[in-house]
C-alpha cells in the first residue's frame, strides 16, 4: 500500500463525500447529494485520507473545541481497511480537539469490535432520539 496523505479540512464534494459511504459499507443518505453537503457544510472538523488523488477515508466531527467533539462519521474504503487509517483519522481529530475535550460517537452495529480496539471506552450513560427520516 502507498503512503497515505492526511488532510485536515480539506474541501471535498458532496458526491466524493457519499462515494466514500457507499465504498465502506456504511449506510447514508448517499443519494440524497443535498443533505450530504449539508452535513458537510456544518462540520467543524473533517479529516481525509487519501492515496494519490483517490479518498479512502473521512472522519468528520462537530465540536466546541471545550468540552465535546462528537465524531458523527468515521468511513474508510473496504479495500483499505485493516491499515491503521481509521485509527490514524481518530488520532488527527484529537489532535484539533485537544485534551480537555471528550471524543465522542455512536457506533455502526458492525463497528462495535473495532472501536474498544482503538482507544473508545463504552458508556451506559447514552440515550438518542432517532431521526425520522
Amino acid at each position: 500500500m502507498k503512503d497515505i496523505q492526511y488532510k485536515i479540512n480539506l474541501e471535498i464534494s458532496a458526491s466524493q463525500f457519499a462515494d466514500i459511504f457507499n465504498r465502506a459499507g456504511l449506510k447514508r443518505p448517499t443519494n440524497d447529494l443535498v443533505r450530504m453537503a449539508t452535513m458537510l457544510q456544518h462540520a467543524d472538523i473533517l479529516v481525509t485520507a487519501w492515496d494519490g488523488e483517490q479518498l479512502v477515508g473521512v472522519a468528520r466531527s462537530l465540536s466546541d473545541f471545550a468540552f465535546c467533539c462528537y465524531m458523527s462519521d468515521l468511513a474508510v474504503d473496504k479495500d483499505y481497511q485493516h491499515h491503521g487509517i481509521g485509527k490514524q483519522m481518530i488520532k488527527l481529530t484529537q489532535d484539533e480537539i485537544g485534551p480537555k475535550t471528550t471524543l465522542l460517537l455512536l457506533a455502526a452495529p458492525s463497528a462495535m469490535e473495532y472501536y474498544p480496539r482503538v482507544g473508545f471506552e463504552a458508556v451506559p450513560n447514552g440515550w438518542t432520539i432517532h431521526r425520522t427520516e
